[in-house]
């Protein structure tokens, strides 16, 4: 391959990573706090489609971003009711969620199929972009994906620089130990599935106001999921999360290269290979992911304080 195709495919990769990287990234801060969301699919097309109706409604892509997420974040609290104050479970509760989430979303979004709305588009950074290689990868692209290049650092400062990430993890660890040194584990695990919320909304926001710049129907296709395998395959670390995102949103810029050359291979296949690929992220994280655990107390309720 010739570096003239190489680098837009290069290119194409990080744009198809970054929402996956927004929604992996606040997947990993909802499970650091010990709250496991499987939400995320139907989080993020929530956040894609209020995103998507604020700015035909505005015409400011920024307060529609913000808005998308905020739809995240208030969806996530569905979750948070069910597992922090009912006691719920969580696997069910969020699957629940997603389930929900994608069929509100397609009921909403009907009326608004194959209509257009304002967004963000690709500019160069000055200087940077004229940076061999790199620059064409990584400084031509949309102010959302400049954006995302700060999200895994600041991500990494709360969790090792911070007191408050440091009492988010130790939620996640030992809750009852995290309370018996006075903090509130039920409090800490709220701020973990709003904060999240927020940040799984973004990378739906980036769907329909960046990506495609119109809504329809199941804009998401699974990308939620991908990002719930991803937090495993990272081993809860930010910069394996950036790996692979930018991983998968190569294998989809590839797929969707592939169809447009009229390849021989069936375009079933081609779409398969996003997910295909996920299964083998999975096998290869099982494999090489023994010594790493996630946090010790995910998945378990923390029971009020009576």
């Amino acid at each position: 391959m010739s570096i003239d195709l190489l680098l837009p495919l290069l290119a194409a990769a990080v744009q198809s990573g970054t929402p996956i990287l927004y929604a992996t990234l606040g997947e990993m801060f909802t499970e650091r706090s010990g709250v496991l969301n499987l939400g995320v699919e139907g989080m993020m097309i929530v956040g894609a489609l209020f995103a998507f109706v604020t700015a035909k409604l505005t015409g400011s892509p920024w307060l529609a971003f913000m808005v998308g997420g905020l739809a995240g974040m208030l969806f996530s609290s569905l979750h948070g009711l069910v597992c922090l104050v009912f006691q719920g479970n969580q696997v069910v509760s969020g699957l629940a969620l997603t389930i929900l989430g994608v069929g509100l979303a397609n009921y909403l979004g009907t009326p608004h199929v194959g209509l257009p709305a304002p967004g963000f588009y690709p500019f160069a950074v000055p200087f940077l972009s004229d940076i061999p290689v790199l620059g064409r990868v990584l400084f031509r692209q949309d102010a959302l994906v400049y954006l995302s290049f700060f999200m895994p650092v600041l991500y990494w400062w709360v969790w090792k620089r911070t007191r408050f990430g440091m009492a988010v993890e130790a939620s996640g660890e030992n809750p009852r130990a995290a309370s018996a040194a006075g903090l509130n584990p039920r409090r800490l695990r709220w701020a973990g599935i709003l904060i999240g919320g927020v940040l799984v909304g973004f990378g739906g926001a980036y769907l329909s106001l960046a990506y495609t710049h119109l809504w329809t129907n199941g804009l998401t296709a699974g990308r939620g999921w991908i990002a719930v395998a991803l937090v495993i395959f990272a081993f809860w670390r930010p910069e394996r999360a950036v790996l692979g995102a930018y991983l998968f949103g190569g294998v989809m810029a590839f797929q969707l290269r592939l169809q447009a050359t009229g390849t021989d291979l069936p375009s079933s296949m081609l779409l398969m290979l996003p997910y295909a690929l996920t299964i083998l992220v999975l096998l290869f994280s099982a494999v090489r992911g023994k010594g790493v655990e996630a946090p010790a107390a995910l998945g378990d309720n923390v029971e009020p304080e009576g």
